[in-house]
């Protein structure tokens, strides 16, 4: 017998990456970025998601979830916005992460929140609730964004005031972006609205949609057209499914990797 036949197989490749915890910050007491260093073959679009997950404890199998990428295709880190779920197996022990720290992320990002995915038009709305702003910070650092629209409408519902994260960034700090500053200035709209507090834009993006009152208050012509606006949709299920609706309403179809369109939503998410 050789040696070579008693040599133990090669180990199987990881299907994750072992990444340390550059930064963090933390909005509220459940509300949190992170960054990660960016692997340097791991290549993305922007507003794709990816696994995201912590070792097990107790030498248990890994426990993951998939998260958007909150940073653009082009950054050098990798930014993710998530919440803890009381009780949540992942996001309970997420909460706590700090620099230094190591979290597992997959290899193959995959979604249908990208560019791609949509056919031309002339305004591009990014309609989120909660943590389903992260594509839409990812979507709005990309300079293909701007050169294929217009203008670029970020809209973000949450419940208290306190959870618009990134609103002073969409409001002025994209402005100093050395690679997309200028053209966010003349091009981005951030749109905020909050359902349980008082606000100067109070309640459910649904509601303002089905009202006109977004379209009033950014000086628009009232309701979507087919031939002018371009939607994505990521959030809670309530709210996408029924501004899919919504959009159906008005004449816009659904588009996909395969086959682009006039709106999308990331059916990962929504099931």
């Amino acid at each position: 017998m050789t040696d070579a036949a008693l040599s133990p197989p090669p180990p199987k490749p990881s299907a994750f990456h072992e990444l340390e915890v550059q930064w963090v910050h933390r909005w509220t007491d459940q509300l949190f970025s992170f960054r990660v260093a960016r692997p340097e073959d791991f290549r993305f679009r922007s507003g794709e998601f990816v696994m995201i997950g912590l070792p097990g404890q107790d030498g248990g199998k890994p426990i993951l979830r998939a998260y958007s990428i909150a940073s653009p295709s082009w950054d050098e880190e990798l930014e993710f916005l998530s919440i803890a779920v009381p009780d949540g197996p992942l996001t309970s022990r997420l909460v706590d992460i700090k620099p230094g720290d190591t979290v597992l992320m997959g290899k193959k990002p995959t979604g249908t929140l990208v560019l791609d995915a949509l056919t031309g038009g002339e305004t591009l709305w990014l309609i989120g609730t909660g943590t389903g702003l992260a594509p839409w910070l990812s979507v709005a650092r990309d300079p293909d964004t701007y050169s294929r629209f217009g203008r670029v409408i970020v809209c973000h519902t949450v419940r208290n005031i306190a959870d618009l994260s990134y609103r002073d960034f969409l409001t002025s700090g994209i402005h100093e972006d050395p690679l997309i500053g200028d053209e966010a200035k003349a091009q981005l709209t951030y749109y905020p609205t909050v359902t349980r507090e008082d606000f100067e834009t109070p309640g459910r993006i649904t509601d303002r949609i089905s009202s006109g009152a977004v379209f009033r208050d950014l000086g628009l012509p009232e309701g979507f057209s087919p031939e002018r606006d371009r939607v994505m949709l990521c959030g809670s299920m309530a709210m996408i499914k029924e501004t899919a609706e919504l959009l159906e309403g008005f004449g816009l179809k659904e588009g996909s990797n395969a086959e682009p369109g006039d709106y999308v939503l990331e059916r990962a998410f929504v099931g």
